[in-house]
């Protein structure tokens, strides 16, 4: 709550200092594969890769993105991550003439919290984002421009039909995140964006699901006065491997 809190507050001080706000708006398509394999009662791997089109839903290639790193379990229902993610953007937001890399290491806290009707999933994830420098628009320059990012994510999961959590069921899934920038590049956007998620879940089996949707993602440019406001379709899979005797 406390970074929700600071985070609407940059957002308003921004929107106030840096003059006549304007809003682009964009259609995007994401699809997206995650997989938490667990091969052990203390370790585990954490896999997930992306593919996002942009202009008009399926017009262009937006970001493709893979993450990977191991898993520690504190406890069935809580975990830590440190791992790695590439990210490719084709092409750079805006920079139309050159695709951009970006490494990522991140670290994270997730956690989970399980009632009979209701299911509960947080998490709080650190980013170390160095994206490549670009010269005059069509080439990419040397070295990287760096910036910290701090991410909360809450989903809730209702079931819908009878079978509940369990094969077959159908759930409604709301979600929110929001992050926040940080470092010394960051002037006037130190908030970065919210996504807020409204969908449906299918309990394929005990381990797999599949979700989809429609997410809303207002983003904060780093001008300031600058805003997105992109309507989402998004369809994820998630996969949960036990490979423990």
């Amino acid at each position: 709550m406390k970074i929700i809190g600071l985070s609407l507050i940059f957002c308003l001080a921004a929107v106030s200092v840096s003059g006549q706000k304007i809003t682009t708006t964009d259609e995007q398509t994401w699809f997206g594969v995650f997989s938490q394999t667990r091969f052990s009662h203390k370790w585990g791997l954490w896999l997930d890769a992306h593919l996002r089109f942009k202009d008009d839903f399926v017009g262009e290639l937006s970001q493709g993105i893979v993450r990977a790193g191991p898993m520690y379990y504190i406890t069935d229902d809580v975990r830590v991550t440190a791992a790695y993610a590439y990210v490719h953007h084709f092409p750079a937001e805006g920079h139309e003439n050159v695709a951009q890399p970006e490494h990522r290491p991140w670290q994270q806290i997730q956690w989970f919290m399980n009632w009979p009707k209701i299911r509960l999933m947080q998490w709080v994830r650190l980013e170390e984002r160095f994206r490549r420098k670009i010269l005059n628009d069509n080439e990419l320059a040397e070295g990287y421009n760096y910036n910290p990012r701090i991410r909360y994510n809450f989903s809730f999961f209702l079931p819908l039909t009878q079978k509940g959590f369990a094969p077959k069921g159908l759930q409604l899934l709301l979600s929110d995140e929001i992050m926040v920038n940080f470092g010394k590049n960051i002037v006037y956007n130190h908030f970065d964006q919210n996504r807020f998620f409204l969908g449906l879940v299918y309990q394929i089996n005990p381990h797999a699901q599949l979700r989809g949707g429609y997410m809303n993602l207002y983003q904060q440019l780093p001008a300031g006065n600058q805003f997105k406001n992109q309507h989402t379709i998004r369809i994820f899979y998630f996969h949960n491997f036990d490979l423990r005797k």
